[in-house]
């Protein structure tokens, strides 16, 4: 989930609150899309203020995983930004267990790989221009979280999930769905895919 999915968070919260040891929690912080809009931030008031406003919308104590939202510019938000620094002081104080970031750039993975625990990068049958990335994160044991896995719903899951899952190197896939049952078809595709 993140800030600027709109009621995710709140939705979440009171969806699995008093079940939060079950699951396991991956925000964002820097973007919140308000009236239509998305504006960034990576001010140190700013992350940390997003932070615990998404503590109190998911009723949890801490959040597993807490990925910075790029706006693109990846190299100006890992260099001259404070996100992952005070991040990492949120770490140290145990409201989040791991760092990562979510970009755009090939430049900007690799520049964040050696400051994360995770990496979120859009990969999928059709655009395979992050595998290089994806290889060196597993090398140096970063987690890869896929995101667009289905390149936004443009490839079949019975295709695509296969594809993503049997790389050694993604840890794990971001797989929307426009309903319960969509979900469900999903979730069968990848277990059938990890039983084979």
């Amino acid at each position: 989930t993140a800030p600027a999915y709109g009621l995710s968070e709140e939705r979440i919260g009171k969806a699995i609150g008093h079940r939060r040891s079950e699951f396991v929690l991956c925000t964002k912080v820097g973007e919140r899309f308000e009236d239509g809009q998305s504006t960034y931030d990576y001010s140190a008031t700013s992350v940390r203020s997003s932070i615990e406003r998404s503590l109190r919308l998911l009723r949890a104590d801490h959040v597993d995983i807490v990925l910075v939202h790029s706006n693109g510019e990846d190299e100006r938000i890992l260099n001259h930004t404070d996100v992952l620094n005070v991040l990492n002081l949120m770490k140290d104080k145990g409201l989040i267990k791991c760092v990562g970031f979510s970009g755009k750039t090939i430049e900007g993975a690799r520049m964040a790989m050696r400051r994360v625990q995770i990496l979120m990068t859009a990969f999928n049958k059709e655009d395979q221009s992050h595998a290089n990335v994806i290889q060196e994160a597993q090398g140096t044991g970063v987690g890869v979280l896929i995101k667009k896995g289905l390149a936004s719903g443009h490839l079949s899951a019975t295709d695509a999930i296969p594809f993503l899952l049997e790389n050694q190197g993604i840890s794990s896939v971001v797989i929307g769905g426009l309903s319960i049952d969509h979900v469900r078809a999903n979730i069968r595709i990848a277990e059938e895919t990890e039983r084979a």
